[in-house]
């Protein structure tokens, strides 16, 4: 329920923005999103960013109980991210159906993505991007060279803007961090054997085939663990090489107080915190 969510964030906090990371569109109609976000930028004003996602994000019967009978097509993504962009937009004299609120709101709205597909559609709309290197890294160069070469400028961009997804598990040591960041190790595997779960506790020792550490090794190259001056070097060199505009940061850890460590430990290295 990430609007709700986005609400309560923005309810106790002052002068952050705060954004959707993000709407898998092919499950929602673009009225409904419209209101929404228009809701929360009416609550919030020039606070709230609405990043957009093609991918289904789930198996076909939760999609189908999502959108039911609802036109719920990831390849009518374009058309759909077009009629939300008029929503949010001014009016025109005898518009049949409007958002309200959301009409007029013009809430920042970036394309989510990790193939070549959403780097051409933001490119093509003007929109920044986020990449999910964070989990498929494999066209993460390719992604971005495509949106920096065929960007077009729009109202809400003048220039390309890219934000880059990353894995980062910061622990006062590099052995904690590693301990870690076997949850994370975990979720992936179970994904991939076709059964997913909820975040695992830490493991000492994962046992791994070559082929799982494999894997493993190419969804998480965009992944930084460790004590704070080892993700403060992998993370800058990261941004030195893709010349990110924005980092997005996930923390895939079990214990809460070890997430929240995680973060201060970041937040003190990157942002004087």
């Amino acid at each position: 329920a990430t609007a709700v969510v986005i609400g309560h964030v923005a309810a106790g906090t002052k002068t952050i923005r705060v954004g959707a990371g993000g709407i898998m569109l092919p499950n929602h109609a673009p009225l409904q999103v419209a209101e929404q976000f228009g809701t929360l930028e009416a609550l919030f004003p020039g606070r709230i960013d609405l990043g957009l996602g093609r991918a289904p994000g789930t198996d076909p019967l939760t999609t189908r109980a999502l959108r039911r009978t609802l036109a719920g097509d990831v390849d009518r993504f374009p058309d759909d991210v077009v009629e939300l962009m008029a929503f949010l937009d001014d009016p025109e004299d005898g518009q049949p159906v409007i958002a309200v609120p959301g009409a007029g709101s013009k809430v920042p709205i970036w394309i989510l993505g990790s193939s070549l597909f959403g780097a051409q559609l933001a490119a093509a709309l003007g929109l920044p991007y986020a990449f999910a290197s964070h989990f498929a890294p494999r066209e993460l160069e390719p992604a971005i060279a495509i949106y920096r070469e065929r960007f077009r400028p729009s109202e809400q961009h003048e220039r390309p803007h890219v934000m880059l997804g990353v894995n980062v598990i910061a622990a006062d040591t590099d052995d904690e961090a590693r301990r870690l960041a076997t949850s994370l190790q975990q979720a992936f595997l179970a994904i991939r054997r076709g059964k997913r779960r909820q975040v695992p506790r830490p493991v000492d020792r994962l046992e791994l085939a070559p082929v799982e550490q494999a894997m493993l090794d190419e969804i998480l190259s965009c992944s930084f663990i460790g004590a704070p001056d080892t993700v403060e070097k992998g993370l800058r060199a990261f941004v030195e090489r893709t010349k990110a505009d924005e980092i997005i940061v996930a923390s895939m850890i079990h214990d809460h107080a070890a997430r929240l460590r995680s973060y201060e430990l970041l937040a003190a290295r990157f942002l004087g915190a």
